[in-house]
């Protein structure tokens, strides 16, 4: 059934309001306006930008919304004026627009597109949303809203990927990899031969450590509580793993122990800034706390 330029029927895990649990909904995806993609969402990430906005009422004013924005799928359809992408590409989303033509995108050292902005508002470019539910209309999250079966992004909001790669795969490259990976090449620019610890072996921080790894960094130290994680951590590049209830020292003490003078790069992917305040005095030369902003 051909759905080009039709109102596309689908489901989609809506936050109504401040403290309610996400709820699945019949909702109604309107087609791709100028330089807008509506595409098919296959395979979606949990962030812990999400897990926060659900815990935190004050996160956002805009209700109700469709959130999401480590996706992956398929175009269904082009709006007028889309050159980059087709019918039919498989696509990741970008939360971060690349516009390549603002200040931002044109600078070697910075991503920060100034069209972010716009995704604050929750809207597209001309003031509308493309969603409705119960004859409501939805804000979008984020550039992206791929808790959804259907959204509609901006152009400069997703890329074309290679068709045969796994789209519950690499929908992690759109924040979770990219964030931890960017951490250790982009931001910290890890140097040959040096020693990083990475706090929390998640999703996040094993990509800090194949960062670091790529970097030729000669000795990563991967630091969580949860041991189930160190066979994986080792897998993609940690040279040891340690888990911080395992000593009767604080942990900052077994880094400067282990390395003879604290490691010269430390990430901290737990998603808690404590870490680094209580971490820091003796345990590296460089802390990175790790943000999307920073990193990509």
């Amino acid at each position: 059934m051909n759905t080009t330029g039709k109102v596309i029927r689908c489901r989609a895990a809506i936050h109504w309001k401040p403290g309610a649990p996400l709820a699945i909904e019949e909702i109604e995806v309107a087609p791709p306006k100028a330089k807008e993609v509506r595409i098919k969402i296959v395979a979606t990430g949990l962030c812990g930008t999400e897990m926060k906005m659900l815990a935190n009422p004050n996160s956002h004013n805009n209700y109700p919304i469709i959130l999401g924005h480590e996706g992956a799928g398929i175009v269904e359809s082009v709006g007028q004026g889309v050159s980059t992408v087709k019918t039919g590409d498989k696509v990741i989303t970008l939360f971060l627009p690349q516009c390549g033509e603002c200040a931002s995108c044109l600078n070697p050292g910075g991503n920060f597109c100034v069209q972010f902005k716009q995704s604050k508002t929750g809207l597209m470019s001309d003031g509308t949303s493309r969603f409705t539910c119960k004859g409501k209309p939805v804000y979008h999250f984020g550039n992206t809203s791929t808790f959804s079966e259907y959204t509609v992004i901006k152009e400069i909001s997703v890329t074309k990927i290679d068709a045969v790669a796994p789209l519950e795969k690499v929908c992690l490259i759109s924040c979770g990899f990219s964030t931890g990976y960017g951490a250790a090449i982009t931001t910290a620019k890890v140097t040959p031969g040096s020693s990083c610890a990475v706090f929390g072996l998640g999703g996040v921080g094993l990509s800090v450590i194949m960062g670091c790894k790529a970097a030729g960094a000669a000795r990563i130290i991967g630091v969580d509580i949860n041991k189930d994680k160190f066979e994986k951590a080792k897998e993609v590049g940690a040279t040891d793993c340690i888990n911080p209830q395992d000593f009767e020292k604080p942990i900052q003490e077994v880094l400067f122990d282990m390395t003879g003078a604290g490691v010269e790069f430390c990430f901290e992917a737990i998603g808690n800034p404590a870490t680094v305040a209580g971490k820091a005095e003796r345990t590296s030369l460089n802390w990175f706390l790790i943000t999307w902003q920073r990193s990509l």
